[in-house]
């Protein structure tokens, strides 16, 4: 299944986690729950046996019923054009056999903390009546937390269920496999405890105890050999925890823990004081199955023939005599059959000697010392591993094999392997400033999830983008990454209320507040009180966008006139008219970059006949330096003020403003 696939609309395949014998496992995305999820399909060509599917289907069922925190959830169950899934807990993390390899040798805390897990979720399943059957490290997982979750139940059985191994075929993992799984016997609770001893010896000692050049040879040792000593090996482990693997893995099922519990039990006394001078623990009965050695016959004693002769009365040397008669008959007989035997052995041995026909296994997804050990089951030899990096396979995995998988070559043969560096990691790279559309298009390609944020900007055309969740210098496996990008949906438009009648502080908190700049002047009105807007430009509905301009005219009350004498009316409205003088003072803005290199908010207050300090004059928006005239009307003999405020500091102050 490709990657970007979308499974029943819903799973978003992101890559392969590993290939099975019977199903492919994939790491997907729910788009619903929005969540990393493991999606299990039954290979294509496993499809049509229905054997595969009752297995898988079972698989399915198996798990459905267990709700123990250490073991795998299923999420969902489902066929898609006949193909059929499972929907799964993704678990990040390795799976014990990888923990081992990396962490041994770890303290025996750490080890009964893991293996007490592992009886938890073992023992949930037991009481749902479900026996695991294949029990090995690598269908343990450990997530990031250090947690273990147990998987793969594919050829569980329930006990309700034949429990009888089928003829000629053996289930499970050979290194971890019970003697009576081995001789297709029928398979109980205990060949899982079988199993978890072989487990528990391989924590202790960092390997499995049976190994052989075949799995035939494997598993006559599991039924033969005896268990090796934890404790030759490792001396600091306890004589009760050595214990604990003895009893796990007793031949005869009388001799075994009977269930998971009683073997948690044990080891969760196995470090105390109190069994400190625990002595070995040793098996209570014999395996019938032992093999029996025939000793041969006393020298003493004689052939019913010579025991006649004797009794006849012929003494010792006439019975040597007979017999040496007989025998040198005898001996040319012999002489041809040893003959014929010796080149008969020699002919086998000769035919044994010819390199038989294997095929290569598939390795695909294995790690270098998991391939090698298949190699080995094979009669082949690892040959030379190159790396290259694959964004399909995960790093230590094996790409592909040369010669290919199932192709038939010789025993002994050295079979080349190509091994996953993982994905190449390269820089994210810069999209701000740049179309979006464009850019998921391109990022879409490369594997990238694409997600946008819209933003309103002033300054940034609509639909470039504004920012970015990645830093631009950041390397990222391309088809593992998601992004989310600002993206402009230009100036935010609106319609300009109707500010008549707004308190120049309103209409500045208006225009704060929509992005506006507001530029204000000052006149006399009959008709509004000082300090109210009495026009505004552009009119009230207008539709604007952030950035824009208005501009309003404050009133400054009504205009009021200088009472004259009735003696002198004229005289003194001419003498006033010439007491009165206008002019204008230039003054420079200057304009301070910031980090974002915005615009300046400049006020300017003034005093002077007309308009009091604490009142803006006017409000400006500037870019760069700037030179304004302001204008003032003062009565002679008076002095004007103004005060410049940029972003709400004041820059520039005077208070004794006069005509020069």
């Amino acid at each position: 299944m490709e990657t970007g696939y979308v499974l029943n609309g819903r799973y978003k395949i992101v890559n392969v986690l590993g290939e099975g014998g019977m199903a492919n496992v994939y790491v997907a995305y729910d788009l619903i729950l929005k969540r990393s999820v493991a999606v299990k399909l039954l290979r294509l060509d496993m499809r049509d046996d229905p054997t595969a599917v009752r297995r898988f289907q079972g698989e399915a069922m198996s798990l459905t019923e267990l709700t123990d925190p250490h073991i795998v959830m299923i999420y969902d169950i489902g066929e898609e054009d006949g193909n059929q899934y499972l929907v799964m807990e993704y678990v990040k993390g390795m799976d014990l056999k990888q923990y081992i390899k990396q962490e041994y040798p770890f303290s025996l805390t750490r080890v009964l903390e893991i293996m007490q897990q592992i009886l938890q979720a073992v023992g949930d399943a037991h009481q749902h009546g479900i026996i695991h059957r294949d029990l090995k490290p690598q269908n343990i997982l450990i997530d990031q937390e250090g947690n273990v979750k147990i998987t793969d139940f594919g050829i569980a059985l329930a006990v309700s269920s034949s429990t009888l191994t089928k003829t000629n075929t053996v289930m499970g993992s050979v290194h971890y496999i019970s003697p009576e799984q081995a001789r297709g016997s029928i398979v109980t609770k205990q060949a899982d405890i079988y199993s978890l001893g072989i487990i528990l010896f391989e924590m202790l000692t960092g390997h499995v105890p049976y190994r052989g050049e075949n799995a035939v040879s494997i598993i006559m040792k599991h039924y033969k050999e005896a268990m090796s000593s934890v404790r030759q090996e490792e001396p600091n482990v306890p004589q009760a925890l050595e214990n604990v693997v003895f009893h796990a893995t007793a031949k005869d099922l009388r001799d075994r823990y009977t269930t998971v519990e009683q073997m948690a039990g044990d080891l969760r006394t196995c470090l105390s004081p109190g069994r400190a001078n625990e002595s070995k623990w040793l098996p209570s009965f014999e395996n019938d199955d032992e093999t029996k050695v025939l000793l041969p016959p006393s020298d003493s004693e004689l052939s019913d023939k010579d025991q006649s002769l004797a009794d006849e009365g012929f003494d010792q040397d006439q019975i040597s005599k007979k017999t040496k008669k007989k025998w040198s008959k005898k001996k040319r007989w012999l002489f041809v059959l040893s003959f014929l035997l010796v080149l008969l052995v020699g002919t086998g041995l000769s035919y044994a000697m010819i390199p038989k026909d294997t095929s290569v296994p598939q390795l695909k997804g294995m790690t270098t010392s998991e391939a090698t050990e298949s190699l080995k089951d094979a009669n082949l030899k690892l040959g030379k591993v190159t790396k290259k990096y694959n964004n399909t396979y995960y790093f230590g995995q094996v790409i592909r094999t040369r010669p290919k998988a199932k192709t038939e070559i010789k025993e002994g043969t050295l079979v080349d392997v190509e091994i996953s560096k993982g994905p190449k990691k390269e820089k994210f790279g810069d999209y701000t400033g740049q179309k979006y559309s464009q850019v998921k298009k391109e990022l879409k390609k490369r594997g990238v999830t694409v997600q946008s944020e819209k933003v309103f900007s002033q300054k940034i055309p609509k639909g470039e983008i504004k920012s970015q969740s990645i830093s631009a210098k950041k390397k990222v496996v391309m088809g593992e990454t998601a992004v989310t990008f600002q993206v402009s949906q230009g100036a935010k438009s609106f319609e300009l209320r109707d500010l008549l009648n707004y308190t120049l502080k309103s209409a500045q908190d208006y225009a704060d507040e929509k992005g506006l700049t507001l530029n204000v002047t000052r006149e006399n009105s009959d008709k509004y009180d000082e300090g109210i807007v009495m026009q505004q430009e552009p009119a009230a509905g207008t539709v604007l966008n952030q950035g824009d301009t208005i501009s309003v005219t404050i009133s400054d009350g009504a205009k009021e006139e200088s009472s004259a004498e009735s003696s002198s009316s004229s005289s003194s409205s001419s003498s006033l008219a010439d007491s009165t003088s206008k002019f204008a003072v230039s003054v420079k803005l200057p304009f301070e970059e910031t980090n974002q290199g915005k615009s300046n908010k400049v006020q300017i207050y003034i005093s002077d006949k007309s308009h009091q300090i604490k009142n803006i004059y006017q409000t400006l928006d500037i870019t760069g330096d700037r030179e304004v005239q302001i204008p003032f009307e003062l009565e002679d003999g008076k002095k004007g003020a103004y005060k410049i405020v940029r972003d709400g500091q004041v820059i520039e102050e005077k208070d004794d403003v006069t005509q020069e």
